[in-house]
């Protein structure tokens, strides 16, 4: 009998987290490898906010705080919903976490039974499905083609959900696709929520900041009569490059929120104290360098999808918002690479990219829709002008 769970076994782990790992061990080996697969920006931490985390840790402020956030952190994020979003929240609507991820784990942990049901559109970002299996419940994937720029319509939306529908999962911008929803589609979604009183939304809205071309970030929570309803989740690691922090955060029902900090009394206990320090500057702190750097990941965005789509058998959409594309590979499946293997699938053009021209990209697959590839450009120009000049090498290799 084995000694590992059967909730370990409805899992995989994060193709993502796999690929920059392979990225990394074959770095380690000598190879030339260039890793677009991690969704990291290559910024550093802006200097004010390490200075406020130098300042906790000589202030000795280094013990535990309150399970799910101190009052400070708490008040920051309660001015920037207000700020940014026109939401009300008071603090104890308010959660925080040792990262995104965190945050919507201790959610769907606390709120998900056996039998219930979660709509996650794709392309998802890889965890969604997997910590919906691990909290026992049913992940209901939609595909979204490329056509409708890979999001949800109303009507893909109704005609999926059921009594046992308990929440909807939006990410706008989106992982893997940087697909942004327009308020106007954000509204056609809600009619359809609003005829359906028993389903709950969960907003990832961890990408907002990363907006391109005077794009008009709107959140689900904006419209009142669905705010009850819905947690949204955001948090402090890709719009001011602390992924190494780990600070997520959510707001929401007080009864939802109160769950949330049963669970993470029970696990974690609270986030890092200077994470949260450094948190606080960072939302409270001048917010200038996000539009330059969003500025930069433009420019770049710009390169890549052009580059792209000057590849034969590539096609590249060009997204609204954060920093990957999705591009489909479907036109080069049935060709062989230099070494004769016959790319059949994604993961197969991914791997023979990785292993012939040192690219690390993630198939569309890992993210629920295959024949697609996603690219991480929050990297160096320089990096990207290679990988592009490599990737145009290895298509027209094919055969």
């Amino acid at each position: 009998m084995s000694i590992i769970s059967d909730n370990l076994k409805r899992i995989k782990p994060s193709p993502t987290i796999a690929v920059a790992q392979k990225a990394r061990e074959l770095k380690a080996a000598g190879k030339d490898v260039i890793g677009l697969g991690a969704g990291e920006p290559d910024f550093d931490t802006p200097d004010n906010i390490k200075d406020s985390a130098i300042k906790a840790i000589k202030a000795g402020d280094t013990k535990y705080t309150a399970v799910d956030g101190t009052p400070e952190l708490k008040e920051a994020i309660r001015k920037k919903f207000k700020r940014e979003n026109n939401l009300d929240y008071t603090t104890d609507q308010i959660t925080v976490g040792a990262g995104g991820k965190h945050v919507i784990y201790n959610l769907m942990m606390a709120t998900l039974n056996k039998g219930d049901e979660v709509i996650i559109p794709a392309p998802y970002w890889v965890s969604y499905p997997d910590i919906v299996l691990l909290a026992g419940a049913n992940p209901i994937v939609v595909e979204c083609a490329e056509e409708q720029n890979f999001k949800i319509t109303a009507k893909d939306l109704q005609d999926k959900i059921t009594n046992n529908t308990k929440w909807l999962i939006l990410n706008s911008p989106s992982n893997p696709t940087g697909s942004c929803y327009s308020e106007q589609e954000i509204k056609n979604l809600s009619q359809v929520l609003k005829r359906n009183p028993h389903v709950n939304i969960l907003s990832d809205d961890i990408y907002e900041h990363i907006i391109y071309e005077n794009f008009n970030f709107f959140t689900i929570a904006q419209i009142p009569e669905l705010k009850g309803r819905v947690v949204t989740m955001n948090g402090v690691s890709k719009s001011y490059a602390m992924t190494g922090w780990r600070i997520g955060y959510a707001a929401g029902d007080k009864e939802i929120i109160k769950a949330i900090a049963k669970i993470q009394s029970q696990s974690t206990t609270n986030p890092s104290s200077i994470s949260q320090a450094a948190a606080v500057e960072a939302l409270n702190g001048n917010q200038d360098f996000i539009s330059i750097r969003s500025l930069a990941f433009q420019e770049r965005r710009d390169f890549v999808v052009n580059s792209l789509n000057a590849i034969e058998g590539i096609n590249c959409i060009k997204p609204d918002g954060a920093f990957y594309v999705f591009p489909s590979c479907k036109g080069l499946v049935g060709k062989k690479d230099k070494a004769g293997k016959k790319i059949t699938n994604d993961a197969d053009f991914v791997q023979s990219l990785l292993e012939n021209n040192g690219v690390a990209v993630v198939q569309g697959s890992a993210f629920g829709l295959e024949g697609f590839f996603r690219i991480s450009y929050a990297t160096s120009m320089d990096k990207l002008k290679d990988a592009m000049e490599r990737i145009k090498s290895f298509c027209e290799s094919l055969e």
